[in-house]
């Protein structure tokens, strides 16, 4: 296992240090970020609102999802959602994960066994939303809208399905007492139990990403002459890179790569979409940073309930 990590880490490194020699030879540094000399205060200003907007639209997620632990500290929530992002974003191989369930049990008291299935179950949605979003864009160039209209109709249903099968499957379990069984339910226990909570997940989901790729898609026009729906599926591809089992640090080079592989069957220049997908990256590590130091301003932990009432 250490082996492994010391692997990930060398090769995270490798392709950090081959992004910033690739834009060098072929692109130059000075010349990359020279368009944000040009690039308007309002705009940027707007870009980092909206950005902020999509963290506080997944700390409300965490919030909603755990409210018998969370309810009335959100300021908590929001601080602990902006520290799990800041170590996701920056640490190589998706190790910043492991923050979320650390950060909920010392912040809420909640444990491993919940909080875990918790963060997966909100993978699983966001990894699906993805998708059902980049089915959006790519159906109808690739494989006509009729055809796209109805994987993406059977791709929504997705969720729905998974959630029906918990129950199911709990209702399996029940039946055949055991160790591993019980272990199972605690895991699917922890998963939404009742369609209020499933339908809020997944629209706080939907909201997050909606306005996350909308807004990197423009932030990506910014940069360059590229057509917002090209935009749009670089952006996509770029998000898709964090699922890889090898990434670089902070993202950089599977990030990039994941842009560029968006824009190039479009036409793009891949000297034009690399330079677009590294000024991207750059606004997206500056907002992490923004909001990590500001988490700093908001409560550490729950105000007791005792508290309340002085």
């Amino acid at each position: 296992m250490r082996r492994r990590s010391s692997f990930h880490y060398v090769a995270g490194t490798v392709l950090l240090l081959g992004l910033l020699l690739t834009v060098e030879v072929w692109i130059g540094w000075s010349a990359l970020l020279r368009p944000w000399l040009n690039l308007t205060p309002e705009y940027l200003a707007a870009g980092i609102i909206l950005v902020f907007l999509t963290y506080g639209l997944r700390a409300l997620r965490v919030y909603d999802y755990f409210i018998a632990d969370t309810c009335g500290q959100f300021g908590v929530c929001l601080r602990l959602s902006l520290q799990h992002n800041l170590l996701n974003n920056l640490l190589p191989m998706r190790s910043g994960e492991l923050a979320f369930p650390v950060l909920m049990s010392r912040c809420f008291a909640v444990p491993v066994m919940r909080s875990v299935p918790g963060l997966l179950w909100f993978r699983f949605l966001d990894l699906h939303t993805l998708i059902a979003f980049a089915l959006l864009v790519i159906s109808e160039p690739f494989i006509g809208q009729t055809l796209g209209a109805v994987l993406g109709l059977l791709w929504m249903s997705v969720p729905w399905l998974a959630f029906k099968l918990t129950a199911f499957w709990q209702a399996r379990l029940a039946r055949h007492p055991g160790r591993v069984s019980s272990f199972v339910q605690r895991i699917l226990e922890s998963l939404p139990q009742q369609s209020r909570l499933f339908w809020r997940s997944w629209l706080w989901t939907l909201l997050n990403w909606s306005i996350k790729l909308a807004v990197f898609a423009w932030i990506l026009t910014l940069f360059s002459d590229i057509p917002l729906g090209t935009a749009w599926i670089g952006a996509t591809l770029g998000d898709f890179t964090s699922v890889l089992p090898i990434h670089g640090v902070a993202g950089a080079g599977t990030y990039e790569a994941g842009i560029v592989a968006g824009l190039v069957p479009f036409g793009i220049d891949p000297a034009e979409a690399l330079q677009a997908a590294v000024n991207l990256h750059l606004f997206v590590l500056g907002c992490t940073l923004l909001s990590g130091a500001l988490s700093l301003l908001l409560p550490a932990l729950p105000v007791p309930v005792e508290a309340n009432h002085d």
